[in-house]
């Protein structure tokens, strides 16, 4: 894979701390903070995250499970945030290669059209079961979302940023 300039090389991702942030960030979603609209879905940036840097570890298949998990938690429709999450893992995926080309505020801005479609998921499954429209204040939780992005991304890839080798011989 050919790398921007200036990107620095990062040790491979330990596959026990990707499960690990994903459990941590579903643990986040289950915190009783109450059903505020403007919410953001921590597991939605924590998956887009992997699917976008690990998509052969993290996939369509653990955002389906990941989505049923939060499901049954939170007893909404069943498969409401399973489709969400999957068509959000879905398409980070198909941009996973263009999006690691832009520095992470620029990629946040790159994956704010994510976080929007599937929050217009939830909220249409959600209104066609019946549930009154929660108010314009549901249209923040995708922009929190993405401004949550950086920070997301520095904490998740902290593990994986070599160390400054004093060997001034070795060149990686």
């Amino acid at each position: 894979m050919i790398m921007r300039p200036g990107q620095p090389l990062l040790l491979p991702a330990n596959p026990f701390f990707i499960w690990f942030t994903l459990i941590v960030a579903m643990m986040i979603n289950m915190l009783p903070l109450g059903r505020l609209p403007w919410m953001p879905d921590v597991l939605a940036v924590v998956i887009v995250f992997w699917s976008v840097h690990q998509p052969l570890r993290v996939g369509v298949i653990a955002a389906f499970l990941f989505g049923l998990a939060v499901d049954v938690h939170q007893a909404s429709l069943l498969g409401q945030h399973a489709l969400a999450y999957t068509t959000l893992s879905y398409f980070a995926i198909t941009i996973h290669r263009r999006l690691l080309w832009f520095k992470v505020p620029s990629q946040a801005v790159q994956v704010l059209p994510l976080f929007a479609a599937a929050h217009g998921i939830e909220l249409a499954i959600r209104m066609l079961a019946g549930a009154p429209f929660p108010g314009s204040a549901v249209l923040l939780a995708p922009v929190v979302e993405a401004a949550l992005w950086p920070v997301v991304s520095v904490l998740l890839l902290l593990p994986q940023r070599r160390a400054p080798d004093p060997d001034e011989n070795r060149p990686l």
